[in-house]
C-alpha cells in the first residue's frame, strides 16, 4: 500500500440502508508527510452514531474534535492544518459554525473555503468539515 490509512472503514457500515460496499479511510497519509481527512460530520468515530441532532455548532464541534484526534493519530497536530472546506447545508449556520472552526484554529491560519449545499449524505447531518495538513519533518 503506497499510503497509511487511519481508521479504516466500509462505507456500508455508515450507511447500512444502502448497497454500498466501498472501502475507505478517515484519513490518509502520503509520502510520509500530507494528511488528507476525510469531510468530519457530527459523528462519533468509535460508534459510528450521528451525535447533536439539530444543533450544528454542536457537530461543527464534534467535527474538529475529530479532525484533532485523526491529526493526532497520524502523528500530526492542529497546528499542522494548511487547508479546511466547510460545507453547510443552510448560509445561516456560517456564523455559528465559523466561531467554532475559529476556537479551534487560533493561530493555525489555514486557507479556508465554504460551500453552501443542498444536502449532506445523511438528512440529520447539517455540517460537514475536511482538512489537509503537511507534518513537518
Amino acid at each position: 500500500m503506497k499510503h497509511t490509512r487511519i481508521r479504516p472503514f466500509n462505507t456500508k457500515v455508515t450507511y447500512p440502508e444502502q448497497k454500498l460496499d466501498n472501502d475507505l479511510c478517515q484519513a490518509v497519509v502520503a509520502r510520509g508527510r500530507t494528511v488528507f481527512l476525510r469531510g468530519q460530520i457530527g459523528q462519533n468515530l468509535e460508534t459510528s452514531e450521528s451525535v447533536c441532532i439539530g444543533d450544528v455548532a454542536g457537530q461543527a464541534e464534534q467535527a474538529m474534535s475529530n479532525i484533532a484526534m485523526l491529526l493526532e493519530e497520524a502523528g500530526g497536530e492542529l497546528q499542522d492544518i494548511c487547508k479546511v472546506t466547510i460545507y453547510i447545508i443552510d448560509p445561516r449556520y456560517r456564523e455559528a459554525v465559523y466561531l467554532v472552526v475559529g476556537r479551534w484554529l487560533k493561530g493555525v491560519f489555514p486557507v479556508s473555503t465554504g460551500i453552501v449545499v443542498s444536502a449532506l449524505a445523511r438528512p440529520e447531518w447539517l455540517v460537514e468539515i475536511d482538512a489537509t495538513a503537511v507534518i513537518p519533518d
